[in-house]
């Protein structure tokens, strides 16, 4: 299985790589303290953890440096470059705890490229693909979060469209998003064996409606959706009817892969600070760097970090190479990866002592916020039931 840089395309990985982390370096880790100093209010205020005008240049500067649209195929006006580059893309970026995304969101845009008709594709896939609109994913709901298939929300036909009712939650950039995609059951009996279909639902839609923000451990905004007799023409169906749970299984698989990259990121700015911590300072006149424990933890550490990017990879060259079913290989990058970070975000924790559980340094930030990552986009526990089912069919359901 091939788990590194495409073939022949090694150099071109090499200057991506380079690329982006003089990004993270010269653009990012400088915005951190404004980040964390906005993350003490998170609650209090509804202020985005990004400034605005810096927001706005972060924009414009990977448009400078050619970084917007890495994995957009060339025909909407992209690079075309593939999974591969946009995951190793992701990687450097998540060294930093600023929460800058690389637009465009692939798993939705790669969504709607598989099902989108020509009017869809005019009006939703061409922009967002440009960068110059923006969409929220809805799927998760009250009783519905890992097991796709229980979600409540209802889509019935009705004068030439549908009108969806229910409610979502854990919904990301809702407050921004220009549009939706809302996952509906259009047949309750059939359920995801044809039951459940996605709709492209405008910001601005009648019956929509966004909640207050929804705060939890963590710095990053999240909202409720409100759909009551939320009519949206035939139009807006993205697919055919019925058939959103493959689409939906293939964007999850994505988005695994991509969470796998930004633990992997995360841990290697941990391992960066423990190193830095442990060759600095000194416990009764010896560096820390000379205790058996603390040159373990790094060991482990590293050992970790490269097993976990070695799964992430593989999985990524698996699309790269038309494989369009990656949810084993995504459910065993994303377990191994969203583990990976809870135990290298406890060593540093460790090592700084209270200077680790401080909010003076990115390493408390990171331990709050990787923790969502073995619940989002499927929990461990089901993944594993996943990879179980491969290894042993029926049996294992």
């Amino acid at each position: 299985m091939t788990t590194g840089p495409p073939a022949g395309m090694a150099d071109e990985i090499s200057m991506l790589r380079d690329l982006v982390r003089r990004f993270v370096d010269t653009e990012l880790i400088p915005l951190e303290p404004a980040v964390m100093e906005r993350g003490l209010r998170y609650g209090a205020t509804a202020e985005p953890l990004i400034p605005p005008d810096a927001h706005a240049h972060l924009i414009s500067r990977t448009r400078e440096l050619d970084l917007f649209g890495i994995d957009v195929p060339s025909e909407l006006g992209g690079h075309g470059y593939g999974a591969a580059f946009k995951i190793i893309a992701l990687e450097e970026l998540r060294r930093s705890i600023v929460p800058f995304v690389l637009p465009p969101d692939s798993p939705s845009l790669h969504m709607m490229i598989a099902a989108c008709d020509e009017a869809q594709r005019e009006k939703y896939v061409l922009p967002y693909a440009r960068g110059e609109k923006r969409s929220a994913f809805a799927l998760t709901e009250p009783e519905a979060g890992s097991d796709a298939a229980a979600i409540r929300t209802t889509a019935t036909q009705a004068d030439g469209g549908w009108l969806l009712n229910g409610s979502k939650l854990w919904i990301g950039a809702a407050d921004i998003a220009d549009f939706f995609i809302v996952i509906a059951v259009t047949d309750r009996q059939k359920r995801a064996r044809g039951g459940i279909s996605a709709f492209l639902v405008d910001q601005a839609t009648p019956g929509l409606d966004v909640g207050p923000p929804q705060f939890h451990m963590g710095d990053i905004p999240v909202f409720q959706l409100f759909l009551h007799d939320c009519w949206v023409p035939d139009g807006q169906l993205l697919g055919q009817p019925g058939q959103a749970f493959v689409l939906l299984a293939n964007r999850l698989g994505l988005r695994r892969v991509e969470i796998g990259a930004h633990c992997v990121g995360m841990a290697r700015r941990l391992l960066e600070l423990m190193v830095d911590q442990a060759l600095r300072r000194s416990t009764f006149g010896q560096p820390l760097a000379s205790r058996q424990a603390v040159q373990w933890w790094i060991a482990d550490t590293e050992i970790e970090i490269q097993a976990a990017r070695q799964l992430v990879y593989a999985a990524a060259a698996k699309l790269d190479a038309g494989v369009t079913d990656i949810r084993r290989e995504a459910a065993m990058a994303k377990i191994y990866a969203t583990e990976m970070i809870t135990r290298v975000a406890d060593r540093a924790v460790q090592l700084y002592g209270g200077m680790g559980f401080s909010r003076e340094l990115p390493i408390e930030w990171i331990y709050r916020n990787s923790r969502i990552y073995r619940v989002a986009d499927g929990a461990s526990e089901i993944l594993r039931r996943e990879v179980a089912r491969g290894l042993l069919g029926d049996v294992a359901k």
